[in-house]
Order: structure tokens, then sequence, then C-alpha cells
């Protein structure tokens, strides 16, 4: 068969990579990709937002299966154009994708449904938004309600803080649309940990355990990204927290979805903070975490081919998912700037000595390959991803190939999977 991914990051070339492990796929199309996805796939110069070209090329090529990776062309529509057509898509409708395209529609459904999550309130005028955090007791939390690629975070410690976070969202539009509504919220402590969960709107399989790094710092300091590291599973995340998270989280949100006329079929991120009160929401996400898939795709021993198709077919109690008893480290390397302002075009030395380790994938994020040689084209450039069999050894073997990696202004943490 036939397979699309759409997308071009970090994300999508570990989907790729799990996708080619499978015997039934003999064809594999990614756009736009990368320069590390052009090993295993054929890229297609189609930017991921754009729905029509995307459709076009599916039906030209008579793909099989498209599997729409990035939350843009998800709340565009992209799945519902191309089932419209009667194409098979990976993925969530629109109408379900909102779960994470706004905040404020996961906030009321958590809310209706008594799923639990931090307290808040929702602000589209800039100065009751300025009032209110007169009043509040800090630190809290202050979210962008649309897209803003994992950025529309920030956490402000004190009024000034919390004047500054509101007037670059609502006044100075550093996230554009995305920000002209905000949530503020209560700022919960605890461990914060990520379950990816495979459903096709009924069934629901959670994913292997995983904790993401956000902060572009070591000790979780400085800016939020998209990402510095992942690590699988969880320290904290034991079989009587899961069960816990499962029914008072996981299942009674699907279900929410389908009572909305919204079903959710695909991949549902669940952000969680398990707190002294118990596991509580962070956030959602409407399909793979980035970093997060690449530790739990590494551990996943079922044909995600497969997988795929029971969620699409709407059979996936039907399915026996496996996955390796096993850990996974992903440290990622980043241009020297990242978050903020960052170099292109930088050549990138050492990946084949890092591809001789069987245990070890290298996942680019944003590279381009020019005449067989790999150079730096985005703020995160590489993931370095090692499997071993605990996560101590997994940290040690992925510091051994990172320190193998070298471009100008390589940036990364020392602190991935450590704590």
């Amino acid at each position: 068969m036939k397979v699309l991914v759409v997308g071009g990051g970090g994300r999508e070339h570990a989907l790729v990579w799990k996708i080619s492990q499978s015997p039934r796929v003999s064809k594999i199309y990614c756009a736009p990709g990368n320069g590390g996805i052009s090993e295993l796939a054929e890229c297609v110069d189609i930017a991921a937002t754009n729905v029509p070209e995307m459709v076009r090329f599916a039906k030209e090529h008579d793909i099989d299966m498209t599997v729409v990776a990035p939350e843009d062309p998800l709340a565009m529509g992209m799945v519902d154009a191309l089932k419209d057509e009667g194409l098979k898509a990976f993925g969530p409708t629109k109408d379900a994708a909102v779960i994470e395209s706004s905040k404020v529609f996961a906030k009321r459904l958590m809310q209706k449904y008594g799923i639990p999550t931090a307290e808040y309130r929702t602000f589209d005028d800039y100065h009751k938004a300025l009032e209110y955090a007169e009043t509040v007791r800090y630190p809290i939390v202050i979210k962008a309600e649309g897209l803003a690629l994992g950025k529309g975070v920030i956490i402000a410690n004190n009024t000034d803080g919390a004047k500054q976070a509101l007037k670059s969202m609502m006044v100075d539009n550093v996230f554009g649309h995305a920000g002209q509504r905000v949530i503020i919220e209560e700022y919960l402590t605890g461990s914060e940990v990520t379950v990816l969960a495979f459903t096709d709107g009924k069934s629901i399989v959670p994913m292997v355990s995983s904790q993401d790094h956000k902060r572009v710092y070591d000790n979780d300091e400085g800016a939020n990204t998209g990402g510095m590291g992942a690590f699988s599973p969880s320290r904290m995340y034991t079989a009587k927290v899961a069960e816990q998270v499962e029914e008072t989280i996981i299942k009674p949100t699907i279900e929410a979805m389908a009572k909305e006329g919204r079903p959710f079929q695909g991949v549902l991120y669940f952000g969680l903070m398990l707190t002294e009160q118990g596991p509580k929401v962070l956030e959602y996400n409407a399909r793979f975490g980035d970093p997060e898939t690449q530790v739990v795709l590494p551990r996943l021993k079922t044909d995600i081919v497969d997988i795929f198709e029971a969620v699409i077919d709407k059979r996936l109690d039907q399915i026996d998912i496996q996955w390796d008893d096993n850990a996974a480290v992903c440290v990622v390397l980043a241009s020297g700037g990242y978050p903020g302002e960052y170099k292109k075009g930088y050549p990138i030395t050492g990946l084949d000595r890092v591809m001789e380790d069987p245990q070890t994938v290298v996942f680019h994020s944003g590279t381009r390959k020019i005449d067989g040689e790999y150079y730096t084209n985005g703020g995160r450039v590489l993931g370095v991803t090692a499997v071993a069999d605990d996560l101590d050894s997994a940290v040690k073997k992925a510091y051994e190939s990172v320190s193998k990696i070298h471009f100008q202004d390589m940036h990364y943490r020392r602190d991935i999977g450590r704590k």
C-alpha cells in the first residue's frame, strides 16, 4: 500500500520511520518532509496546511492512507476533505480537533463533564484581564486560546509578569489571532506526565507514558519551546495512577466528545499534572506529541499501519497492541537562539557515526539535504533517541550519541530524562 504522511518535523520522521517497518507498505510520501525523512520517503513540496493540494496529490497518486500529523491541518479540516473524496485518512475531523485548536472549548468541556483540571477564567478584553490579574494568587498560568506551536503558555510569577504576558498576547499579537482570547488559570504543582491514546471514538488504547521538557535551559529554566527532549516511561506513572487517569480523565473525555457530537478518531494527547489532589488535565492535543512520539514509537511492537486502519475502520477493540518493556530517551539538538531568532544553513557532522548503533536513531526536525550532506534548517534540528533496558542506560546512551554530532551554535539540554 501507499501511505502519505503530512508534516515535516521530528514527529513526522518518527512516524515515517515506524510506517516504513510495516511489510504492508510499498511506498511512503511525506509532504513537505525534511532532509532526514528523504532517506525513507519521497518528499513532496506541498505545505502541510495546503488542504486542496494535499487532497489532489492523494487522489492523483492513489494513496491508500493519509496520516495527518500536525495540529494546523487537522484544525483546518484536512481529514474531512480527504474523507469527502472517499480517501482513507488517519486523524480527527475538524469538529473533533477543536479540543486542541480552542483551549476555551477544552476547558468548558472538562468543566461540563467533571474532568479534573485547573480552575480558570476566560478573557477577550485586555483591560478586564489586567483587572483580574490584580486579584489572583501567584504564580498563575496564562494561555493563548488558539494554536501557537506549543509556545502560547506563559507562567507569571507576579503582577508585572502577568501584565507583560497579557500585553504580548492581546495587544502586541505575538501569537497572532491565537492570543486574542486568553485563559488565566491556577498554577498546578506536581509531576507532569504525557499519555497518548489511540481511539476510534469508542474504544481506547492508552500508549506507554512519557515526559517532555518544554523549557529551553537545564533545570526547567528559560522560555517555553516546542520541546527540548522527552523520555519514556515516566518514573511517576505507576499502574495505580494509570488506572485512575483512565477512569477519571481518558474515558470521560472520549465519552464527552461523543456526547457533544464530535466523536474523536485518531490519537489524543493528554498533558497531565499529578497533583496531591490527584491527576488533572493541563492540556489536550489532537495528535501525536513532538518530541514524545520520538520516545513512544520506538517502544511499539505492533504494526502501526494495522493500528491506524483499525482506528479508521472503528474496530480498535479487535487489535492487540503490544509494547516493549524498555525505555527510550530523546535529546533535541537546537539552533543557538531558539526559541527566539536563529540562523540556518550550518553543516551537520557526525550523523554517520551515531547511526552505527542499532539502539540509537536520529529523527530530523529541521534539516535540509544538499548533495548528500545535511544542513540546519530550523529551530529544533535533530532528536537523538536511544533505547535501552532502563531509563538510566538510555540517558547515558543518548548523550554518548549527542557527543558525536556537531553544528555551529548547537544547543541542547543536559538533564533530559535525569529526573
